[in-house]
């Protein structure tokens, strides 16, 4: 029997035509009963391939093509565990000790980390193929022999190459020389002849070049594909034994993917204690200080979890997570679990999440059940930013840089990267592809008529171009291919005694950081357990809150002990007033809380968990809000499910529902009820619903539930397919959507202030954010350079515009304009008795432009010209904006300006300036300078000054439209400030404007998006006509832009 010994997959990244599946189908095709993956420096591919290569019966083997200092390669099979771990070592020595993308190994490095390890010679790009051009094959074949031992094999493979016949009679040559057994295989760089195109794209993009251009580099023909037993015979008819052979060689591998070994760390405990009784005590302990008592119903939850974490010997994961918890709290670093571990009273009790799952009802068994059999996923937000980094560099510190990782993230071709890159492979100028992939990227391509409006839009002629036709063809195969690896969100993994044992390790994008080459998909798979650290904004938002409101008001808030119950907090919420409120801000939250009225906290979990996919799929929206505001009556669907479904009106919303409307009516065990659960979380939901369904319809059968009643069953389970929400991840963003709402409503200046400087996040611009606060009567103060700081800050009340929204100045010269600033005051001035005060800290303004040139050198001419521009150079309001920008030209190009002489003919100086020589902006004119200058403007809206204008037409303002009656036919004046089209819309695009009184929301259906969109899309004031409908929105129908505004508002763009 043949089998392949070495492929290559995309997981080689720009050096494949071919995914690890299509790999794996095409060998179950030609009957090759076993497949050795061997990617370059990676073993990124080897989970998917390992299990997809199980599922069709084929014996997957894994290995790498470790990259040599000279360029070549030298691939590597292990034999055993010890192999394996000894390939994941050197290939994270190798990638850790050198810059990102310029590892190699030296003879050295393969010395000391050989044992247990097959080597080939490899192809033409090998490490033999090199060293027999070089005339050194006998030296160095003799090395690796001396080195691997009885372990080294001769590779022969045949492409009808150049050249490639003589190396191979040569390594033949040398193989009988040395007594070395020889062995063929195909060194298959993809699995079919027709992978050979994409296989070129890739090679042309990892040489930044294009096809006309690539010349040698491309392929001489498409010999590289999986070829059967038969094929490899007639193509090795003189050497048959190095055909057989192969069989020889997967017999000596032993190694598996599911041998990898790893298990979760131990935890460090005091002597005396086991981990399982300091889990307990601590919990205990947590317990208490949360419920004041441990009343029998939380002793018996505690003592069930506990119970069930001992005999999964999971009480080390909880400490660890634990550990980084109270870490956090020891720094005073905000922080709060999330995800499925709300549901667990130990959790709770250790600090590590704030939802009470008892007061909750929360399902245990969706965190953690024996029949699961897997390990449990925490979560833990933190503020983005510095803090999240400390705890993150904190887990390295513990662990070592051996000891604990990110997980990847593999990133893959998207339709905006896939177009640039394929679109220069074949030679197309930027110009063209530019707003190719910005058409592209926002709108998606459905079908092929779509395709070809997209591109004919943008000047290619799909219809009669040969070259533009195969341009897209290849582009539409690349997408999801991987282009490399990032890292991912947050997903930590930890292994003291050797992470790096179990998979290689390299160093991250991010300074500082490493990431392991599996993602988070490929660890679950393994049985390998991740901790999730992610960044927040709003956990950020919170913190800053919280700091400027002691700072400035000398009160302590604390998140913890707010009102749940609080009054103005709950009229602001049912007003939907909540722009920068965390979860309950988007457009679709606003017009919907004003007719769901939340009246307590579980109205706001059910508020984060309503407007989602699923819900809206499900069409369950409607008969939530109908039946809460008493238009229909409540029903449970059936009497079994009233207890499940009846604390949000009958209507299913969250995932542990829909598991107890399995298990109930369909008498699902916990084990069915969460292969469901997966299986409404899989990417590809459709295909595994489908098996269950009809163990469901079978289940409800054996139970007597009529047919009818059944398909309203499986209609609610699959709408939640691909969408499915937690009831323990609303409780905890509702947690955070609660406190953002408090402070937004008692401390607006501070929270506002924390909202733009930990911009961005959220659902809209800096602009509108400031529009809003504005609007609640929070005054803010211009951009200074002699009273900004780098952030926003707060003045008596007010909220002083900072430095970091000045397009073009670097923070770094923001930072040294602040400390020139300061470093000259002085602590307390005497002019009198009476005014002395030793504390009060007196800032060194700067005087003039020259003056701030002088003293802070790293400041160049762009910077300048943008400070003018924004009116930061006033000098306490002695200089106005143009003439600030006339000082700085005189200051920094003063040979320009010398012997100038104005339209009266006389001579330009400063001092001409100063006698009014230079007319200040108008208020208009310093609205657009704001905008263009910082994309914000504190000064009026910008639609305020249109408005005379627009009544004479009889243009309607935002908070005129609330007032409509369906059917009315209205136009509207804006700017855009949200356009969106969900993906559960059908192709409907939502659109959102502002001005000076609100906002005002449109629907516009695909037709007319079409015949608008470049209108829509390119325009940020807009006129739009329509016919009023219910809820508040206008359904548009005509689009026009407003002339006259020369500056563009930020927007929230289909994301």
């Amino acid at each position: 029997m043949f089998f392949e010994l070495h492929t290559r997959s995309a997981f080689s990244f720009l050096a494949s035509g071919s995914m690890p599946e299509p790999i794996v189908e095409r060998a179950a095709g030609l009957n090759i009963p076993g497949v050795a993956l061997l990617d370059r420096d990676t073993v990124s591919g080897a989970v998917r391939f390992h299990f997809e290569a199980r599922e069709a019966g084929i014996k997957p083997m894994i290995g790498a093509e470790i990259t040599m200092d000279d360029g070549s390669f030298l691939p590597l099979l292990p034999i055993d565990l010890a192999g394996y771990r000894n390939l994941c070592r050197l290939i994270t020595t190798i990638k850790l000790r050198a810059p990102k993308g310029e590892h190699f190994a030296t003879r050295r490095d393969i010395e000391e980390h050989s044992a247990g390890l097959i080597c080939l010679t490899g192809g033409e790009d090998g490490f033999m193929h090199r060293s027999v051009r070089r005339g050194e094959g006998l030296r160095d074949l003799a090395w690796l022999n001396y080195v691997f031992e009885k372990r080294l094999y001769v590779e022969l493979q045949r492409h009808y190459l150049r050249g490639e016949e003589d190396v191979n009679q040569q390594l033949v040559g040398l193989a009988h020389k040395l007594h070395l057994p020889m062995f063929a295989s195909n060194g298959a760089y993809y699995a079919e002849k027709a992978d050979r195109e994409l296989f070129d794209v890739f090679t042309c993009i990892r040489n930044h070049t294009n096809i006309y251009e690539a010349g040698k580099l491309l392929s001489h023909n498409a010999e590289r594909h999986l070829k059967s037993e038969a094929q490899m015979l007639r193509l090795f008819e003189e050497f048959p034994e190095a055909v057989a052979r192969t069989e020889e060689i997967a017999g000596r591998i032993s190694f598996s993917m599911d041998d990898v070994g790893y298990k979760f760390p131990d935890f460090p405990v005091p002597r005396g204690e086991t981990m399982d009784s300091l889990l307990r005590k601590l919990s205990e302990k947590g317990a208490i200080n949360r419920y004041g008592e441990l009343t029998p119903k939380v002793r018996a939850k505690l003592d069930h979890e506990l119970n069930l974490i001992a005999k999964l010997k999971l009480a080390g994961y909880f400490l660890l997570v634990w550990d980084i918890s109270n870490f956090c709290y020891s720094r005073r670093i905000l922080s709060q679990g999330r995800g499925s571990a709300a549901n667990s009273v130990v959790c709770y009790a250790l600090g590590i999440t704030a939802v009470d799952p008892i007061e909750g009802e929360l399902l245990f068994e969706r965190f953690l059940s024996e029949e699961r059999g897997e390990y449990p996923d925490i979560d833990i937000d933190l503020p983005s930013g510095d803090d999240r980094e400390t705890v993150i560099q904190h887990v390295y510190e513990k662990y070592g840089r051996r000891g604990a990782a990110m997980t990847a993230n593999v990133i893959t071709y998207r339709s905006r990267s896939a177009v640039r890159e394929v679109g220069k492979t074949f030679g197309f100028p930027e110009e063209m592809l530019g707003p190719l992939s910005k058409s592209i990227s926002h709108y998606g391509v459905e079908d092929f008529g779509d395709m070809i409006v997209r591109f004919e839009e943008n000047g290619f002629d799909l219809r009669n171009d040969l070259r533009t036709r195969k341009f897209v063809e290849l582009y539409t195969r690349i997408l999801d291919f991987p282009r490399h690896l990032g890292q991912h969100s947050g997903g930590m993994v930890m292994l003291p005694e050797g992470l790096d044992s179990v998979v290689p390790i390299e160093p991250a994008s991010m300074e500082g950081r490493s990431i392991i080459q599996w993602d988070k998909d490929d660890c679950e798979r393994l049985g390998i357990v991740k901790v999730d650290l992610l960044g927040l904004g709003m956990m950020a938002v919170l913190r800053d809150t919280l700091k400027l409101v002691e700072e400035h008001r000398g009160e302590k808030v604390d998140l913890a002990k707010i009102p749940k119950d609080d009054k103005l907090v709950f009229e602001t919420l049912q007003k939907g007033d909540t722009i920068g409120m965390f979860q309950v801000e988007s457009r679709a939250q606003i017009n919907f809380l004003p007719r769901s009225k939340p009246q307590c906290f579980y109205d706001v979990v059910v508020q984060v968990a309503i407007i989602r996919p699923g819900p809206i799929v499900g069409k369950m929206l409607s008969h939530y809000i109908r039946r809460r505001q008493g238009l229909e009556e409540i029903d449970h669907i059936h009497p079994w499910l009233e207890s499940t479904l009846k604390r949000t009106l009958g209507v299913p919303l969250f995932q542990e529902q829909l598991l107890r409307m399995s298990m109930i009516m369909a008498g699902f065990t916990g084990g069915q009820a969460e292969e469901l659960r997966r299986a409404m979380g899989f990417k590809r939901a459709d295909k595994r619903l489908a098996k269950i369904e009809k163990n469901l319809r079978d289940g409800m059968t054996r139970n007597g539930i009529e047919p009818e009643l059944q398909d309203r069953i499986v209609q609610n389970i699959t709408a939640f397919a691909n969408y499915g929400f937690p009831e323990s991840h609303a409780a905890s963003f509702a947690l955070l959507a609660y406190a953002s709402a408090y402070l937004k409503v008692y401390y607006l200046a501070e929270y506002t202030t924390a909202m733009l400087n930990n911009f961005p996040l959220g659902f809209y611009s800096p602009a509108t954010l400031i529009k809003d606060a504005q609007r609640h009567g929070l005054h803010f103060r211009h951009v200074d350079v002699n009273r900004s700081d780098h952030f926003f800050t707060i003045e008596d009340g007010e909220v002083r515009m900072g430095l970091k929204y000045v397009k073009g100045l670097r923070k770094e010269v923001a930072e040294a304009i602040v400390a020139e600033r300061m470093r000259n005051a002085e602590f307390g001035m005497r002019n009198s008795e009476e005014n002395y005060s030793p504390f009060t800290i007196h800032h060194s303004p700067f005087t003039s432009v020259e003056d701030l040139v002088r003293r802070v050198p790293l400041i160049n001419k762009k910077e300048i010209r943008a400070l003018s521009l924004a009116g930061a150079l006033n000098f306490e309001r002695s200089v106005h904006r143009r003439e600030a920008l006339w000082r700085s030209e005189l200051a920094i190009r003063p040979d320009v300006f010398s012997g100038q002489r104005t339209a009266d003919n006389e001579h330009v100086s400063e001092d001409t300036a100063a006698a009014g020589f230079i007319r200040p902006m108008t208020e208009w004119q310093a609205m657009e300078s704001d905008l263009r200058s910082m994309a914000v403007t504190i000064g009026r809206h910008p639609m305020a000054f249109l408005r005379e204008g627009l009544k004479k037409r009889g243009v309607l303002s935002a908070i005129e439209t609330h007032t409509l009656q369906k059917k009315d036919v209205v136009t509207v004046a804006g700017t855009v400030i949200v356009r969106q089209r969900p993906s559960t819309a059908n192709s409907v695009v939502f659109i959102t404007m502002e001005d000076e009184t609100g906002h005002s929301n449109f629907i516009v259906m695909p037709d007319i998006f079409e015949r608008f969109r470049r209108v829509i899309t390119h325009n940020s004031f807009l006129l739009i006509k329509g016919i009023a409908e219910e809820g508040g929105m206008i359904k548009a129908l005509y689009f026009e832009p407003i002339g006259g505004v020369m500056a563009e508002i930020g927007s929230h763009d289909f994301h």
